[in-house]
Order: structure tokens, then sequence, then C-alpha cells
């Protein structure tokens, strides 16, 4: 087959398919956002689109957001027509819909067929929005925004011939009848690369190595955010700190804004509640706390390695892919009771779970798994034998997704 597939930032979620379809023996080409790419990637036949104008001022800003995507979405519309020109049709599209760049293929190749790679249908109530009361809206008008923000989502079921999210949290955000289309599918951990091992160390910047004989507690996001929790977590270190006071706590992540608002002023949210907790810190134990930003991803699997306690929270929105990648390395996992968690973790069975606000129950559950070795090696092995058994990219997930693709292309319009 002729395999396009369309993401601003690919590879993005298709990292390991594109390449996997390469090796089948069918012609993949890709289209990303750059003003430049090289011929070929992994096999895969590159093609760059940039947008020809940027946002008009003055746009309404519930408008604004639906104005870029239709900027892209015009943008890969041009380049399509181009590869057209060129002799290029495909036999099936794979998108990642949530930046328009797809709005318009079918206008190219209607006979192509679409598949949608459906990462979330924004809810006007209920799942993260309303969530968390210290950082509720002000705005009622909020509501309109997001009904106007999923225009996008809603002009691709129309077009789609098939869909898949790697979540069920994720695919019960879409409506129905559009939900019937999406089949849950994982994108897949390599749990031979991602797994436990008692030889890792992990260097801080103080120079001091970490290995599997310290006691660490690991807490990332990609951006320290209250999506993911990092509030309650800042707010339960100056207990935990007095409580353990040997440990190690190591922060990953940035200092921007990946979902939610940003916080008033010219600072951060990171640097909002260190402002807030510091304070009722004392130096010693704050020498303890280590913000190491973001980590190259083999840096980062070394530090799940020596970790002792991992702690992962979120909002009832998408889960981290670093959730997965902590089970797979057999972390003693203490996790949010939101239902993206949930759909990987039992309690008492995966990992330990708490309210996503109780700071009490955190430190609790943290310290619990600290002080009781086998509970943590029992959670653990658990929480790896799930991932292997259900997440496992080369025996589970790729053929899964590899046979997905194959049946797009044979979808009946």
């Amino acid at each position: 087959m002729k395999i396009l597939f369309i993401h601003q930032n690919f590879p993005g979620q298709f990292l390991h398919l594109a390449p996997a379809l390469v090796k089948d023996g069918h012609e993949v080409h890709a289209l990303v956002l750059k003003k430049e790419v090289p011929a070929e990637w992994m096999g895969v036949r590159m093609h760059a689109y940039h947008p020809s104008k940027g946002t008009a001022t003055g746009v309404h800003p519930w408008a604004l957001d639906f104005e870029t995507k239709l900027i892209r979405g015009e943008s890969v519309f041009r380049k399509c027509l181009e590869l057209k020109a060129q002799g290029f049709t495909p036999d099936a599209v794979v998108a990642h819909p949530g930046w328009g760049e797809s709005l318009f293929v079918k206008d190219v190749w209607p006979q192509t067929k679409l598949g949608l790679y459906c990462e979330l249908n924004y809810t006007e109530k209920g799942n993260d929005v309303g969530f968390d009361p210290e950082f509720l809206s002000t705005d009622p008008g909020d509501a309109c925004r997001l009904r106007v923000k999923n225009i996008n989502n809603v002009m691709h079921f129309d077009m789609a011939d098939a869909a898949i999210s790697p979540t069920n949290f994720q695919a019960d955000t879409y409506p129905w009848p559009f939900r019937g289309k999406i089949k849950v599918m994982h994108d897949g951990i390599d749990t031979k690369v991602i797994a436990p091992n008692n030889l890792a160390t992990f260097a801080l910047r103080s120079g001091r190595v970490l290995g599997r004989d310290d006691e660490v507690i690991t807490f990332a996001n990609r951006n320290l955010e209250p999506y993911r929790g990092y509030h309650v977590f800042m707010r339960a270190l100056p207990k935990l700190l007095q409580e353990r006071p040997n440990a190690q706590v190591v922060i990953v992540g940035g200092d921007g804004v990946s979902y939610g608002k940003a916080p008033p002023g010219k600072t951060n949210w990171k640097q909002v509640f260190i402002d807030e907790v510091k304070p009722l810190i004392d130096d010693k134990d704050w020498a303890r706390v280590h913000f190491v930003g973001h980590l190259p991803h083999n840096q980062f699997v070394s530090l799940l390695q020596v970790s002792t306690v991992h702690v992962y929270l979120t909002y009832p929105f998408v889960a981290s892919w670093s959730l997965l990648e902590a089970m797979s390395v057999g972390c003693a996992i203490v996790g949010s009771d939101t239902e993206p968690v949930q759909e990987f973790i039992e309690h008492d069975k995966h990992g330990l779970l708490m309210p996503f606000f109780d700071q009490e129950a955190l430190i609790h559950q943290t310290v619990r798994l600290l002080e009781d070795a086998d509970l943590r090696q029992r959670l653990g092995q658990e929480a790896r034998k799930k991932i292997q058994f259900y997440y496992d990219m080369h025996s589970i997930c790729l053929p899964k997704l590899i046979k997905w693709v194959d049946f797009l292309s044979h979808v009946r319009s």
C-alpha cells in the first residue's frame, strides 16, 4: 500500500508504527510542519509543509484556535495537491487531527481512506473542566469556547473512515455515533528496553550518583503544572521530607505550560509552588529536592530504574506515557484515583491510589511504600506484568496497529 502520515511534529505518536509499515513492504510517506525535512527517515519518505500566513489581528478569541487549524489545513491541502500532481495517491492517510491538518485531505483524494488518531475531545463540563476548585474559570463563556474548539473534531467525524484512541478514557470523550468508529489501541511500550535494572544509576547535577540502594522519590511531568498535580505534590513535600530524612526527591519537568492556563504575572507554575512551600522547609531538607528539568529519554528511564517510589497525579485528562513507562520498569507507584490512572492501576494490585487533592493520603501512601520493601516489590512486579501482557509494543500493540492500517485501506465508504 501507499500510506501517508500527517502529523505536525512527525513522527509523534507514529514513531514506531510508520517504520514498522516500511519494514512490512509498504510505501510510507509523512507530512510534517517544517520548512525543510530530510528526504527520508527510517525508510519513510518525508515532505514538509509550512503555513503561508499567520493568524489575523482582531479575530474573535473563541475563533482564534479554529483559524489556526484552518490555516494549517489549507497548507496541507495545497501540499497534497502538489503530491497528487506528481502522481502520488495514497491508499490510506493516517492523521492526528488535533491541529486541523487533515481537514481537507478528502478534497484532494476523495477515494483515499482516512484514519484518525483521536487523542481527546474537549468537554464543556466534567473531566478536567471544573475538576480543580482552586483554578476554576471565572468566565462563563469558556464552555462556549470549548464547544467551538471541538468544531475541528466535528468536521473530521464526517470524513473519517476509522479511528483509534490509545485509552478507553480518551475514546469515551468522543460522542456517539463517532465513538463507534474508534478502536482502543495503545501505541505500546518497549518492555525489553524499559525494564528493571538493579545496576542503574542516575547522576544529579551536584555530582552525587543515585542507585538502587538510595531512597529516591520521583515525580515527572512534561511541564510542572496543576493539571498533573504538581501543586499537590509540592504541598506534601514539607512533611514528606520531615518524615523521610534520607529521601532524595527528584522532580522532572519544564517551566512551560502543556495544559490549562499559565499563572498570572511573569512567573511559572514551577516557581509559584516553590515559593509557596520553600519557607516551610529548612535548607538541609531543601538540598534533597532536585529539579532536573527535561531529560533525554534514556536518562529518564535510568531515573525510573533507581526510583524507590514514583508519584503520578493527573486531572481526568490524557494519561502520560511516563505512567506506563514507570509501570514497565517495575516502579512502586502512588497515583491519583482519577479515571485515566484507574484504567492502568488497580489499587493495591499494580500500585497505591489516593484522592487527587488529599496531601495527607499522598504522604501516607508514599511513606507506606518506602517502609515496606515486600509491598514495593509485589506492586512493581504486577505493574510490569500488566504492561507486558496488554501494552508490549512488539508483541501486542504494533501488530494490532499494523492490522488496523490494513483494515483501514479496505473499509467500505
